[in-house]
């Protein structure tokens, strides 16, 4: 052996030795990966270190260059050793027997700050997997335009497959599209000796010298003497997986461990089926914490290594914690077609299964476990297909496998969960007598599993309606174990509702709220039962809060704060007739639910999405660095969620350049440009508050209990908190929730409650809309006049509303004389009169127009400028008489009559109409009432002698005698008349 020869066997051991130890140190210290080098590997650094021997020694003669060249065109052709190692390219995923192309980067791209400028190493595997799928699809869109070129030109001899669109086969779109997902078929047989034309790939002499070179600093420690030349390695050889898998142990070393992730994800891309390298990458994501980047590593890995049944254990946990049931099921199920022993991963199967669905398809997987080999008895696979058979209704088939599994037993006895479970299946097929021998079966230890049973079997049979029988279950529970949160006595209390023996639910719900005491809706299913047996007084005790709430109210979850509880008891209270305490229990919480009611109706979804809620959508998309148009791997999101973040990414683009744009714009301008923050900085969107009483308004129920609510704070003399409520209903209510008979109910009471105000504007509002609904009700003009004679004179809504209503009713006669009262009553007599005869044209035969007419003259000839006084005297009394005739001679008409003589000094004729008053007895009357008006409880319906006129008619008269001297005469009229 020469010594040229020798130095190259101790250079190549010596370095692969102490590569392998450096190897072994760096597993040591990361506890990742196995650190082992492939077939691959080795020779391409076997190669490296020839390189490395060849540019010690001089350089070669021309005859050693003819035998190199000579030996590489037989090595070419395909000798035996060379179709080894084409296997071995084969086996690492090199082309499988199809063409691989190179990957070329344009416009002076570099790959070292691809990798060193990147986010991490998933998106880098993504950028390179985008470019070698557009090299592909660039190379046979080539061929395909030459093809239509030169058609005459002798294509390959291969015929084209029926599913290769535009010179690429569907299995390569596929593969590129779905980011390397699915594994590729090998369109080559395996079986034919030799290698395809480009699975092997020749490194340059230059280029394995350098990797050689940096392999042995790597292995002497000297990083530093290594990273350029490894940098020039991937610059000259991009495609090279070596260069990049040294990086990575490098930037490993030197504890930079995003650049090793970075490095080892494109090594990985190039040896796609290496296994290790992709368990170290898993391992390293489950370090980092990304659950995305562990589940995509975990999928090239178990492509890589699909025999390898724990990687697919791990990728279903994931699935299966992200709750993609369907996936992770379909992974149990591979790792039943590498190891169909596996009964975990069959169980773990027909359980994701079920939860998404597919019952009978986890049945049909556990069915064939125990039909493959009858001997078999693993009582767990049973069970959990007789649970399947239950869960899917088959009752018969769970019963009739329980029977086989008891076949197989020794003894007679079957297992105490399979027991229960023959017994719920035998109850669901209608017998019912196994269910009594079970109970007596059951034993008295306090195990989990007889408790868990027992609640499963009693559960069982309240949802069948055999509420009998799972009393007796409950009860059994109840022996043999405490019910520490209550949960027991609650199911025993419904099992007697259910059976209507409600009196005997009241201790058992008792006994749970004791364990319970904040859950409302025990608290409140008592009070009901409570009221049923009228025993109103125990229910208010219930209801009301604690002595000491004061001191709880830091509480925010207190039973007595909820909104239910209050309701209950104030309808105990009204019903009672306990105004107070019934205004004093709801009115703050509806008072507080109308507030938040009239807020949630002012927040209006915004138009513009709010920069924040964008950024927030936009960063479920991988991130990636502003030059780069390639995406990261697929997040773990739904489809929905990812269609709206890449709207949100759009959305923000189109701000930033419509932002640039206008500072483009303004600068052009000459103007100065100022940053709009309010795009940048937008205020946080004001969410819909949650009320005290939710949904009070949507119940039907709760309308009257509201209009209740108003009539006990009006009865209260509480006028402005009963106001309060009506504005604040009023204004939340609308026609799809409030009743309009509800709406007239509430502005009716508004209107009854503004005649006991200190100010009766806040009532305004109610008795306009009142006359604004019956334009021609007298009674609703009535109500309006007197909430409006008690206000100032010149009120100008009134005035306003009066005038509109004037314009667009002008056959309507009652604006018309209220505006001549409010003249007459500011001594404008001659405005008065004139709206007085308007309304005379219109109703010349209506009693009260003649009298306002008569009076209103009366009052006018008594002025001083006013020059015939007498004629429209005369004119007044006219009117006066005729109103007389239509009033039939009334009572009331005569006493109008005698007090217009009396005013005018004609007390003759004054004192006879008086005694003509006092002659007659008028019956009495109603007091007109508002459209839906009910008197206020403190109110009386009618007042005593409200239309007899005597006693005014005899005052008036003592009056007349005492001024003539008659003094005798008028105290007899007074005694007569005038006293009690």
């Amino acid at each position: 052996m020469d010594n040229r020869t020798r130095w190259r066997r101790v250079t190549r051991d010596g370095g692969d030795c102490a590569l392998r130890e450096k190897g072994r140190k760096d597993r040591a210290r990361n506890g990742a990966g196995d650190g082992k080098w492939s077939r691959k590997q080795r020779t391409c650094l076997a190669m490296e270190l020839d390189s490395v021997e060849m540019e010690v020694e001089a350089a070669p003669t021309e005859e050693q260059e003819e035998r190199e060249e000579k030996g590489e065109h037989e090595k070419e052709n395909g000798e035996e050793g060379d179709e080894k190692e084409a296997e071995d390219d084969e086996e690492e995923g090199e082309g499988e027997g199809e063409e691989r192309c190179e990957l070329k980067f344009g416009d002076g791209t570099d790959p070292i700050d691809l990798v060193q400028g990147a986010h991490d190493g998933v998106e880098l595997y993504h950028r390179f997997e985008r470019l070698e799928y557009e090299a592909l699809a660039e190379r046979k869109r080539k061929a395909l335009q030459d093809q239509h070129q030169f058609p005459d030109r002798e294509g390959p001899s291969k015929k084209p497959r029926q599913d290769e669109f535009l010179g690429a086969t569907m299995e390569e779109i596929e593969e590129m599209m779905n980011f390397g997902f699915r594994r590729r078929r090998s369109r080559g047989s395996r079986g034919k000796k030799g290698r395809r034309k480009g699975s092997r790939k020749k490194l340059k002499p230059e280029v394995s010298r350098k990797i050689g070179d940096a392999t042995l600093h790597y292995a002497s420690g000297k990083y530093k003497e290594a990273l350029p030349l490894l940098h020039e390695v991937v610059r000259l050889a991009p495609n090279v997986s070596d260069g990049y898998y040294l990086l990575g142990l490098i930037h490993d070393s030197l504890g930079d461990r995003k650049k090793a992730f970075n490095f080892h994800m494109i090594a990985a891309f190039f040896s796609r089926k290496d296994a290790s390298l992709w368990k170290k990458l898993v391992a390293w994501s489950i370090e980092m914490g990304d659950v995305a980047l562990v589940k995509h590593c975990l999928s090239k890995a178990i492509i890589a290594d699909p025999d390898d049944v724990g990687l697919k254990f791990d990728g279903a946990l994931l699935y299966f914690k992200a709750g993609e049931f369907l996936k992770a099921a379909e992974l149990y199920e591979q790792i039943l077609g590498v190891s169909p022993e596996n009964v975990e991963a069959r169980k773990m199967a027909a359980k994701m299964y079920r939860k998404c669905g597919r019952t009978e398809k986890g049945i049909q997987i556990l069915e064939d476990y125990i039909n493959a080999d009858k001997q078999k008895s693993d009582l767990s696979v049973i069970d959990l297909l007789i649970t399947l058979y239950m869960s899917n209704n088959a009752h018969t088939k769970a019963l009739t496998q329980i029977e086989k599994y008891l076949a197989t037993l020794e003894s007679e006895k079957l297992p105490f969960h399979l027991e229960a479970k023959g017994t719920m299946c035998r109850a669901h097929l209608g017998d019912m007598g196994h269910a009594e021998v079970f109970l007596q079966h059951v034993p008295l230890e306090a195990t989990k599993e007889t408790i868990d049973v027992v609640a499963e079997v009693a559960d069982s049979f309240f949802e069948m309606g055999k509420y009998d029988c799972s009393l007796k279950f409950y009860f059994k529970l109840e022996c043999i174990t405490d019910d520490p949160d209550g949960d027991l006595y609650k199911k025993i209390a419904q099992c007697y509702i259910s059976l209507k023996e409600r009196s005997k639910a009241i201790p058992f719900f008792y006994k749970a709220l004791n364990k319970m005491e904040e859950n409302v809706e025990i608290r409140l299913t008592i009070a009901c039962i409570l009221l049923e047996e009228g025993k109103e007084d125990e229910t208010i005790f219930l209801l009301s809060p604690p002595s000491n709430s004061e001191n709880l109210n830091s509480q925010s979850k207190s039973w007595w704060l909820n909104g239910q509880i209050k309701i209950q008891l104030a309808r105990i209270y009204n019903s009672k007739g306990m105004l107070e305490s019934f205004a004093n229990t709801i009115f703050s919480s509806v008072r507080d639910t109308l507030i938040i009611e009239s807020i949630n109706q002012k927040v209006r979804p915004t138009k513009k999405v709010p920069k924040h809620v964008l950024i927030e959508r936009k960063s479920l998309l991988p991130q990636q660095e502003p030059d780069s148009v390639f995406h990261g791997f697929r997040p773990l999101a739904t489809p929905p969620e990812l269609h709206k973040a890449n709207r949100a990414k759009k959305l923000l683009q189109k701000r930033a350049d419509l932002k640039e744009q206008k500072k483009v714009a303004a600068i052009a301008s000459g103007l100065e440009w100022h940053s709009d923050d309010s795009d940048e900085e937008e205020p946080q969107r004001r969410e819909k508050q949650e009320p005290p009483l939710p949904g009070f308004l949507q119940k039907q129920e709760n309308h009257q209990l509201l209009v209740d609510l108003c009539k006990a704070l009006a009865s209260l003399h509480r006028y402005w908190e009963a106001l309060e409520i009506i504005n604040k209903t009023l204004k939340v209510a609308h026609d799809d929730i409030f009743s309009s008979q509800r709406k007239e109910e509430l502005r009716s009471l508004g209107a009854q409650i503004a005649y006991g105000m200190t100010d009766p504007k806040h009532g305004f509002d109610y008795v306009k809309y009142i006359v604004q609904q019956h334009p021609y009700s007298n009674a609703a003009w009535n109500c309006y006049y007197k909430v409006v004679s008690r206000l100032e004179d010149r009120y100008s809504r009134h005035n306003k509303f009066i005038r509109y209503m004037r314009n667009i009713r002008n056959d309507c006669i009652q604006p018309i004389i209220i505006s001549g009262h409010q003249f007459n009553s500011l001594s404008q007599h001659q405005a008065a009169t004139a709206d007085y005869l308007e309304a005379y044209k219109i109703q010349p035969d209506n009693p009260l127009i003649n009298l306002c007419v008569g009076t209103s003259l009366i009052n006018l000839a008594l002025g001083f400028r006013l020059k015939n006084k007498h004629h429209c005297i005369l004119q007044g009394f006219a009117f006066l008489y005729k109103y007389l005739r239509l009033c039939d001679n009334s009572q009331e008409a005569f006493y109008n009559i005698a007090r217009a003589y009396h005013h005018v000094g004609l007390v003759t004729l004054a004192a006879s109409y008086y005694e003509k008053v006092l002659a007659m007895k008028e019956k009495n009357e109603p007091v007109p009432k508002l459209p839906y008006e009910k008197p206020l409880p403190d109110q009386q319906d009618s007042k005593s002698n409200y239309c007899d006129l005597r006693r005014e008619a005899a005052y008036n008269l003592h009056l007349i005698y005492k001024k003539s001297g008659a003094v005798d005469l008028a105290r007899q009229i007074l005694k007569n008349h005038c006293t009690v």
